[in-house]
């Protein structure tokens, strides 16, 4: 069973420490950057991709460190990425997370995490995360692909119209979630009745 619990993170409000910065500490970088453009994030690795240094360029919400973690590292921070290949420095930087209770993502390493990163679908405003329980991200990306495939072009355009409804309605908050359900119930109806046939 999946008891994950998801939560959506709104990191320019906190402190992001991304230790690695090879091909893996990449692709963290440009998904945290993908969904989150003006994260606070501090990357720290003894090397360094250019690619890295490419995507911080410019940007005063993304601080580059070339040299090897240190403990004072990890101060004022809310959010720790693991991207190393280093087995002991993965478990040293596991047990000072713990210590200061700082969440703790480790690439492959499902083990040593406290939260996952799923694949996400992204139309607009509308966000949807997939998790498999750090079991397969080949199939949470099938997913992303089946959803992306499903969501309709037009989505943003009715969470807007969907936003201004809501803030005009009156009555207790069971009486809102009628309403928004009756307004709501046939979105996805066409796109759906479409990829049957």
């Amino acid at each position: 069973m999946n008891e994950l619990f998801p939560i959506y993170v709104k990191l320019h409000q906190i402190k992001t420490l991304l230790v690695g910065a090879g091909n893996v500490g990449l692709e963290k970088l440009e998904a945290i950057l993908e969904n989150s453009p003006d994260a606070n994030i501090h990357i720290v690795a003894a090397e360094v991709n250019p690619e890295v240094y490419a995507l911080a360029n410019g940007k005063l919400n993304i601080e580059v460190s070339e040299r090897g973690f240190d403990i004072s590292d990890i101060e004022n921070v809310d959010l720790i990425m693991l991207a190393t290949n280093n087995a002991s420095l993965n478990a040293h930087i596991r047990q000072l997370a713990s210590k200061h209770h700082i969440l703790l993502n480790v690439a492959d390493k499902p083990a040593l995490c406290d939260f996952y990163l799923g694949s996400v679908v992204s139309r607009g405003n509308l966000k949807v995360g997939i998790s498999t329980n750090g079991k397969s991200p080949t199939i949470a990306k099938r997913l992303k692909e089946f959803f992306n495939d499903l969501l309709p072009e037009e989505i943003d355009d009715t969470l807007d119209l969907m936003g201004e409804l809501r803030n005009t309605l009156k009555g207790d908050f069971q009486e809102k979630v009628r309403v928004l359900n009756e307004h709501t119930k046939d979105v996805l109806a066409k796109k759906s009745y479409d990829s049957r046939n």
